[in-house]
This record gives structure tokens, sequence and C-alpha cells, in this order.
């Protein structure tokens, strides 16, 4: 098995906020059913992040037809956690200083 890094995100409709994976186009055989890693990486992230939380920031802070990033999972076929790049959005405005 090998370990596939996934970027996710969440998109804004004007009704709904939508979890989104990107999967790389070279992933692993081991993922045979995309409904559930596609599943698995949402629960790894909100086991990582504070769901409430992000989806408050994001719905206050940005407009619909927006997607927000907010990293990246690397997870082996059977759920094990490689490692993962989360930045999710604060509840500060950004000033456009670093």
């Amino acid at each position: 098995m090998c370990a596939d890094t996934f970027g996710v995100g969440i998109h804004l409709t004007e009704k709904e906020l939508q979890f989104v994976v990107h999967v790389p186009s070279d992933v692993d055989s081991g993922w045979t059913d995309p409904e559930a890693f596609q599943s698995l990486v949402a629960e790894t992230v909100w086991d990582l992040l504070d769901q409430q939380a992000v989806l408050g920031t994001i719905a206050e802070r940005f407009e619909a037809e927006t997607t927000v990033t907010l990293g990246t999972v690397t997870l082996e076929p059977d759920g094990t956690v490689v490692s993962h790049d989360l930045d999710p959005p604060t509840d500060e405005p950004d000033d456009g200083t670093e």
C-alpha cells in the first residue's frame, strides 16, 4: 500500500457548505470505494479540526461560489493518517500582512 495526499476544502453555495476532496490523478489502487475514502478523509479532517468553528468562520467570512482550501491530509488506504497540513481560516480578518 502507498499513502496518498488529498487536498481538502469547503465550497460555499447560496444554500449550503460542501466538503470537497481533491483526489490525486495517480491515486493508489487500494482505494476501491470513492465514497468510502472521501468519507474517511472528511472524518479525519474533522477529527483534527473544530468542525463547528471552521464552518462558522467560512460561512461568515466568505461569499457564495467560493472554495476555501483547508490543506492536505495524507492517508494509507487502511485509514492510517501519515501526515496532515491543515490551515483553517480564523476569525481574525486578513489584513494582507504576514
